[in-house]
């Protein structure tokens, strides 16, 4: 199973998506967005590492956990190891929630060279999308930071081939 490179977990969270959730904070940032509430993250060499297994056993052992939510970091600088952790996740019954500073439409321009990208989008179930911008901060956005990023349906979002908002 591939190794993960973490900031920290937090098991019990309902500001990472709906319902009660286990959110992922990733090592690594290569966006470095003005006013980031997680700059500890940035730091490629920081955190430490952990695994999906280890991260599938805490999940399991509280049964009010509804979902699984990466954060970072940039989950998608780990998608491949987080692929495995979702697929994983979703067997099990949990639904995926995930944060990226990179667009819907990024991420699917580079599906050709990333593949990787691709592979953990199929087993998410939303994404909030973009980069998060200072002067766009808003307190009274429904998970997420700023007025630009969206929340994304992954699935219509990948089967309509274009960014579709979910009803969340």
């Amino acid at each position: 199973m591939p190794k993960l490179r973490l900031a920290g977990v937090i098991r019990n969270s309902i500001v990472d998506g709906p319902g009660i959730r286990m959110t992922v904070f990733t090592q690594g940032c290569p966006h470095h967005c003005k006013g980031c509430h997680n700059e500890q993250t940035w730091d490629f060499e920081g955190g430490y590492d952990s695994s999906t297994e280890r991260i599938l056993e805490e999940l399991k052992k509280d049964p009010l956990i509804r979902g699984l939510t990466f954060s970072g970091g940039e989950p998608f600088c780990q998608a491949e190891a987080l692929s495995v952790l979702a697929k994983e996740a979703k067997a099990q019954g949990y639904d995926i929630f995930c944060y990226t500073g990179y667009t819907f439409e990024k991420l699917c321009s580079q599906f050709d060279t990333h593949p990787e990208y691709k592979e953990l989008l199929t087993y998410c179930d939303w994404l909030v999308d973009g980069p998060f911008i200072l002067e766009e901060r808003s307190l009274m956005l429904k998970f997420r930071g700023s007025k630009n990023q969206r929340i994304l349906d992954v699935k219509r979002s990948l089967e309509q081939e274009k960014a579709v908002d979910a009803d969340i």
